[in-house]
């Protein structure tokens, strides 16, 4: 019987435990739940992309070339994004995916089109997108009209006016000029080392005579708009007005922009544009130093002039009644009056108004025009009598994966130094073998003329990928995207390059170079550790509070050439493709940016800086030497077959 009661006990107290034990699972539970809710507040080792570019610190850290770069250490506080961007409706988008009737060759070179589409409707889209846009919609459409007329009169065997090359030069020798108006037409642009130049004398009317660079002309626009106003303000009776010279740019949405005003009597203004000051003036010197000064650039500080009128009359380039030459040529930052043999001004290009859209040459006021001579213009090669026209052509691509992929920056009209690359490092045998493409990434332009010449060395060369978008400077971080694009999803390649058509790339070297390094995480090239944005509006690379509010950029690689490894190439294209990488207007501030954010992913990041890679000029045993010429490009590689050493030209 006690057995009994023992037994019955132990159940009873077996219950009482099993009923503790579950009340204490359940409370356990309701713990484990808060966690949970609590954990996404505190912070993540893995950071989303908006969450870095919102708050990134400065970096002051001192790195060594050739050693991976560490910020674990900076505090870093992320807020997350208000907003996430959205795709919109941009007008002529549509139309630029419109590609009825071509073959399977033609499609080659908008490769990169279908995946950069979400790139354009989206809603934080870079500022000039919808613009760049819409006019390229306009010319997308015009040379596929063209195209089908060639294709027609081909079969038909009939002459296309089309067929006409851009020409080198154009004049009005021999030809009626007209007092005032459209004087030259400029069939393809302008490019660096273009030149206009006018004979002409003041003839005293309205005291004043105008220079314009004309753009192209919408059809929508009321005027087309002027690239460049070159205003000549003269003395008037006894020299009593003062004489300057005003230069400005106008634009059917904008208007006039902000003058910039060259006095007789000095100015104050040190800024320079390719090295030369904005306004020239010189006092006035004994005849054997005014010899020694005739044709030399301006000294690095204009001399600060009395208030003499004898002074500032010989110190102006113009006069009434007196016969002047002025050159006006193409610079890489800006344009440039020469007048008599001296420099006298220098204009920075400004936004959407560069060079290359410059259609005519205009004249108004009191001048009389003696004659004027454009040159030095882009010109096409006739590819039917291209001898060497299969060696220049793309070689196929046999391997599954590419070793190096190099995507070169270029416009429309650039046609001389696209063939000057093709006859030089394009030539490597580690290019010809298929281990290393080249593609040329090019927007479209508003000329005509000039995209159906671009569309036949396309279709010629095999090496050129369009982009949809008119080739204004502002948008080219969409061309990085882009090769991007290409070298992971289209052509994979395990390294991926950015660089210039006016840049000369020991191919080998790089090659070389990136053999000795691991596969992954990888940014090579000149690397600036320490740098700031410029909050100057009137710098070409001025970036506001808004876009960028933090005291330093994280490290970016020169945009003259740099080296990004596959994996950080995937990140990009992800990253954007999601929406959660921004877009940033100074494409290679903008690669550091996103190198950053692929770091605070959770991954290592080794970057490489090589001295070697100069951003300007060449140095001898350069891997990379920029701002070269055509002419300099084809010196560098002639060195580089008979002296076997990588030396500079003259």
């Amino acid at each position: 019987m006690k057995r009994l009661y023992l037994v019955q006990g132990l159940l009873k107290m077996k219950r009482w435990y099993g009923g503790l034990l579950i009340v204490a699972l359940g409370m356990m539970l309701v713990l484990l739940y808060s966690l949970i809710r609590i954990q996404p507040q505190k912070q993540s080792t893995k950071q989303s992309a908006y969450s870095f570019f919102n708050n990134h610190p400065p970096n002051d850290s001192t790195i060594s070339n050739h050693l991976p770069f560490n910020s674990s250490e900076v505090e870093q506080k992320v807020p997350r994004p208000e907003i996430v961007p959205h795709f919109i409706h941009v007008e002529g988008l549509d139309d630029l995916y419109e590609m009825k009737n071509f073959s399977e060759g033609e499609l080659k070179s908008v490769l990169a089109w279908a995946p950069l589409r979400s790139l354009l409707s989206r809603s934080d889209a870079l500022p000039e997108t919808a613009q760049g846009v819409k006019e390229a919609s306009v010319a997308w459409k015009e040379l596929l009209s063209i195209i089908e007329k060639d294709k027609a009169s081909r079969i038909n065997e009939i002459d296309n006016p089309q067929h006409r090359n851009c020409p080198f030069s154009v004049t009005t020798l021999g030809k009626t000029v007209s007092i005032s108006g459209t004087i030259l037409e400029i069939p393809c642009g302008l490019v660096v080392d273009s030149s206009v130049t006018l004979i002409g004398i003041p003839n005293g009317q309205n005291k004043s005579f105008q220079i314009d660079l004309v753009g192209q002309q919408l059809e929508e626009e009321r005027n087309p708009p002027i690239i460049l106003h070159y205003n000549v303000n003269l003395p008037g009776e006894n020299m009593t007005e003062e004489q300057f010279i005003v230069q400005n740019t106008w634009t059917n949405d904008l208007g006039w922009g902000k003058e910039e005003i060259c006095h007789a009597r000095g100015s104050a203004n040190i800024q320079k544009v390719d090295g030369l000051v904005l306004c020239n003036v010189q006092v006035v010197r004994s005849s054997t130093e005014e010899n020694l000064n005739v044709g030399q650039p301006a000294s690095a500080t204009p001399a600060n002039i009395s208030g003499e009128s004898a002074h500032r009359t010989a110190n102006f380039p113009f006069s009434e009644g007196t016969p002047f030459t002025a050159t006006l040529w193409v610079g890489v930052e800006g344009f440039h009056m020469t007048v008599n043999g001296r420099h006298e001004t220098s204009f920075s290009y400004r936004e959407k108004l560069e060079p290359w859209l410059v259609s005519s040459l205009r004249v108004e006021g009191g001048f009389s025009l003696l004659s004027a001579l454009a040159k030095g213009l882009p010109v096409t090669e006739d590819n039917d009598l291209v001898i060497d026209l299969e060696k220049l052509k793309a070689p196929s691509i046999p391997r599954k994966r590419l070793f190096l992929l190099i995507g070169v920056f270029s416009t429309g009209n650039n046609f001389e130094r696209r063939m000057a690359l093709r006859r030089s490092w394009m030539q490597y045998e580690a290019v010809r073998s298929g281990e290393v493409a080249v593609r040329f990434f090019i927007g479209l332009d508003k000329n005509s003329r000039v995209n159906f010449e671009l569309w036949k060395e396309a279709q010629a060369y095999g090496d050129i990928q369009f982009m949809p978008f008119v080739d204004y400077y502002s948008l080219i971080t969409l061309k990085t995207i882009a090769i991007c694009i290409l070298g992971t999803k289209i052509i994979p390649a395990k390294y991926i390059m950015k660089t210039d058509d006016d840049a000369f790339v020991r191919i080998n070297e790089v090659v070389s170079t990136l053999k000795g390094k691991g596969s992954g995480h990888l940014l090579y090239g000149l690397i600036s550790f320490k740098s700031s944005p410029h909050r100057d509006e009137g710098s070409k690379w001025y970036i506001s509070e808004k876009e960028w509010p933090h005291a330093a950029y994280p490290p970016w690689a020169h945009g003259p050439g740099y080296v990004i490894s596959r994996d950080i190439a995937k990140f990009i294209v992800q990253g954007h493709q999601e929406r959660k990488l921004k877009l940033f207007k100074l494409e290679d501030v903008a690669m550091g940016i996103w190198v950053e954010q692929f770091k605070n992913s959770g991954k290592e990041v080794h970057y490489l800086s090589d001295e070697r890679f100069y951003n300007a000029g060449c140095e001898s045993n350069y891997v990379l030497a920029h701002y070269q010429s055509p002419r300099m490009v084809l010196c560098l590689w002639e060195k580089l077959q008979t002296e076997k050493k990588p030396e500079c030209c003259e």
